[in-house]
């Protein structure tokens, strides 16, 4: 019965955790692609690998948000045009 408990309460934590995991939302420029992995690079620098489901048209430079695998690009805001 003790066995049975303790293999249930792993198996709760272990879904639990990867449940997170896909959860967070990602930020920031991306570095690299490759297939269906993007690394993105935040703005503290640090390097993240990410699968996705679809690279929605992402190229290297781009900034972007990535939710539970779906790849969101941020529009790049035109500069007003200066005069004389």
């Amino acid at each position: 019965m003790k066995k049975i408990i303790a293999l249930l309460v792993a198996l709760v934590f272990t879904f639990g955790v990867v449940g997170l995991t896909f959860a967070v939302e990602l930020k920031g420029t991306v570095t690299k692609i490759e297939g269906k992995k993007i690394t993105v690079k935040d703005a503290a620098g640090k390097e993240t690998t990410v699968e996705v489901k679809d690279t929605a048209g992402a190229k290297v430079g781009d900034n972007v948000t990535i939710k539970d695998g779906v790849v969101t690009v941020e529009k790049k805001k035109k500069k007003a045009i200066e005069g004389c």
